[in-house]
């Protein structure tokens, strides 16, 4: 299948494909929509079969970032970047700098900042080759892992689900299924406990559990079983698409509300979890903490600002719902419609500006 097919119909700007034989880079780099402004989404760097699924994925995650940012408000649009291999074997500082200078030469057009397998040390060394990176330590302005601010608003979003599902927000007496403890998983563990949550998890690395038991005193089951747990709420914090056909049917929950892109395999998958009458937070609306706080460092870091806009993803995850009930349609579907309709009178509005100011009027 050629990349013309991949895109056509769905909108995106440009694809940037990204070789350096030197330091063995193999990127790409993924312009959904630049309609709210430049398109700004972190790097992924991931051990793709092939190069085909490292496409499908990059462009997946870069139009989710556009509807992310759209629905939370920001004047942004939607890119990812991914980079092809094993992190833990071929990342190296000169891969970095090389893959830096392929996001400079878009001039702002896209903005990184960190995903799967990179971290906030590689974005300070992406930083050292370009201007256009987000979520650097404190010594290059940035805002610092941005992990425990998504997972943040992952809290709050899984508190307005137990609103909308129980008549309460509280977590106190709670069961949660949490599918993944890595950098987000993890800090999300710590919050569901601290409110008095009991926590399962399960996850592929055996040291990522074993430090979430060891902090948290939370459960376990294998990988593969955790999303049939019985509990109020799954929460998937790991790769996409684990709402799937082999899964929808051995869910066991009220609510699914986590922090993992791209949840449903499909989108009929959100249709399916609404006629089960499992309630649905849509994925690029509950875990756009990390987005809200990385926008923030582009008009210099403010923490209180940040975390404040943050936690308003209780207010969006209620108006998805309300959206939802008035429309008809699933929550996935809902917010999916939130958000473009907020591209849609926002572009107007910016070309209205152009026409009669001049391309400055949008700077």
């Amino acid at each position: 299948m050629s990349v013309f097919e991949h895109i056509n119909g769905d909108g995106y700007e440009q694809i940037v494909f990204c070789s350096d034989d030197q330091s063995g880079l193999r990127a790409i780099i993924a312009i959904h929509s630049t309609a709210l402004g430049p398109a700004l989404g972190g790097t992924r760097f991931y051990p793709y079969d092939r190069e085909e699924d490292a496409l499908v994925d990059v462009l997946r995650l870069a139009k989710g970032m556009t509807y992310k940012a759209a629905a939370a408000g920001l004047d942004l649009g939607g890119g990812k970047a991914v980079i092809i291999g094993d992190p833990r074997r071929i990342k190296t500082e000169e891969l970095l700098r090389a893959y830096g200078r392929f996001v400079e030469t878009l001039g702002g057009r896209y903005i990184t900042a960190e995903d799967v397998g990179t971290a906030l040390e590689d974005m300070d060394i992406v930083r050292r080759e370009s201007r256009w990176v987000t979520g650097c330590s404190h010594t290059y302005g940035g805002s610092g892992d941005p992990s425990p601010v998504t997972a943040h608003g992952v809290l709050n979003g899984i508190k307005a689900c137990l609103l909308e599902v129980f008549g309460s927000p509280e977590l106190a007496g709670r069961t949660v299924a949490l599918q993944g403890v890595g950098k987000v998983g993890y800090a999300l563990c710590g919050y569901l406990v601290n409110e008095g949550a009991t926590v399962t998890i399960g996850d592929i690395d055996v040291d990522n559990m074993a430090r979430a038991v060891k902090d948290h005193g939370v459960e376990t089951v294998p990988l593969e079983d955790i999303h049939k747990v019985e509990c109020d709420v799954f929460a998937p914090c790991a790769l996409g698409g684990g709402i799937n056909d082999d899964t929808i049917s051995e869910f066991n929950c009220k609510i699914i509300a986590g922090a993992a892109n791209n949840q449903l395999a499909r989108e009929e998958h959100g249709e399916k979890l609404r006629d089960l009458g499992i309630l649905y937070a849509p994925d690029f609306v509950i875990n756009a903490g990390g987005l809200i706080n990385v926008e923030d460092e582009l008009r210099g870091y403010d923490r209180d600002r940040a975390m404040a806009r943050v936690e308003g993803i209780y207010k969006q995850m209620q108006h998805i719902f309300t959206l939802a009930k008035e429309t008809g349609l699933s929550t996935a579907k809902a917010a999916e419609l939130h958000a473009q309709e907020r591209i849609r009178k926002i572009s107007r509005i910016r070309l209205v500006r152009t026409a009669e100011f001049g391309p400055s009027a949008t700077n």
